[in-house]
């Protein structure tokens, strides 16, 4: 869409953020444990997940990062804590439970009728607190309305007749006052996360129709609005077809001011499609590689922000990791996004003539 995009945050050239979870720390997965299993009273939740943020924020702003995020610390699994929200689903016990815990692991729901969700995504309450803890420019993230039914099973017969766009549809109104929700409380800057595009049955024109019936009216208001599209990051395991070209043309018609794509784990193909891309768009660029314990020295990253500028001007580029750091340990993650930082500091100073 050649409309006027909502400006970025952060410096003019190559402003640095996160794609969204940050890496827990060990007494968290410690106390979640105990959160889900009820043992733990709501100020023991509340005070749990409020350090949480705090050290997520923390960890971000030390290491530089310009636009930042609530490392999404208030939710269980990218998605799974949202099930907890809507009515109309009955919880299904997982496919497998032995082994190393994959994509067929998590639990799975059946719809039984109509989903709602009637208080909401909880996201404006994330919101309300992160933001008297930064420093830094908040982004807040959501998942996208088609991601969000990945563990929904629909079936002939039920609500939506086995039609999971018709059931996605209903979940992107719900994802719609969400957002504009959030607006209303204060917020420029938003992402939605899609990993399913190449992962869940269906045609890209129609996930692209679904994805703007989530945003519709959102930009109008001023508030910039990303899509963040990946192939899957559970157990920093990828999942799909890992090849953006085919969904170009078709990514082109979201209503977005930004695009953001992994590209380390990938070794850096396909950059070619930054070009057409950002013909119309701003592009977020992932140049940390999430999935591996590898800590990509400065003079890497910087070389691949290098590569990138190839492709398209560094006033339309945001530098960010490959996908989200839930997966990982936290001590790696601060590694990470520190040395991206310092290879954007080389880049930089390049661009204004001063040397590294």
């Amino acid at each position: 869409m050649a409309t006027a995009l909502n400006p970025r945050p952060g410096p003019a050239l190559l402003p640095t953020s996160v794609i969204g979870s940050h890496a827990l720390p060990s007494w968290v997965w410690t106390a979640m444990e105990a959160i889900r299993a009820g043992t733990y009273g709501p100020t023991d939740v509340r005070e749990t997940l409020d350090d949480a943020v705090n050290a997520a924020i923390r960890d971000q702003e030390r290491a530089g990062i310009d636009v930042i995020t609530d490392g999404e610390m208030r939710r269980w699994y990218f998605v799974q804590g949202f099930y907890d929200l809507f009515t109309g689903l009955e919880k299904l016990e997982p496919l497998r439970t032995q082994g190393v815990y994959g994509y067929d692991s998590p639990p799975r729901y059946r719809v039984i009728d109509h989903v709602t969700c009637p208080d909401g995504l909880g996201i404006t309450g994330e919101w309300a607190y992160a933001r008297h803890q930064a420093d830094h420019p908040l982004k807040v993230t959501c998942p996208g309305p088609l991601t969000l039914t990945i563990h929904m099973q629909v079936r002939k017969g039920d609500a939506y007749n086995g039609d999971r766009l018709a059931l996605a549809n209903e979940i992107a109104d719900v994802v719609n006052r969400e957002l504009h929700a959030l607006v209303d409380a204060g917020v420029t800057c938003i992402q939605l996360d899609e990993p399913s595009y190449s992962i869940i049955p269906g045609e890209i024109s129609d996930w692209i129709a679904l994805y703007n019936r989530a945003v519709r009216g959102v930009r109008a208001r001023g508030t910039r609005v990303g899509l963040h599209v990946c192939f899957g990051n559970l157990g920093s395991r990828p999942r799909g077809k890992r090849r953006y070209g085919w969904m170009v043309p078709a990514l082109m018609d979201a209503d977005c001011d930004e695009l953001v794509f992994e590209f380390a784990n990938r070794e850096m193909i396909e950059l070619e499609v930054l070009t057409e891309v950002a013909q119309a768009k701003d592009v977020g660029v992932g140049l940390v590689d999430v999935k591996s314990f590898w800590v990509e020295p400065a003079e890497e990253v910087a070389d691949r922000v290098r590569a990138v500028l190839r492709h398209v001007s560094p006033d339309k580029v945001t530098v960010v990791p490959d996908c989200g750091f839930f997966q990982v340990p936290r001590w790696l993650a601060v590694q990470k996004l520190r040395r991206m930082v310092e290879g954007v500091r080389i880049v930089r100073h390049e661009l204004a003539g001063d040397g590294a």
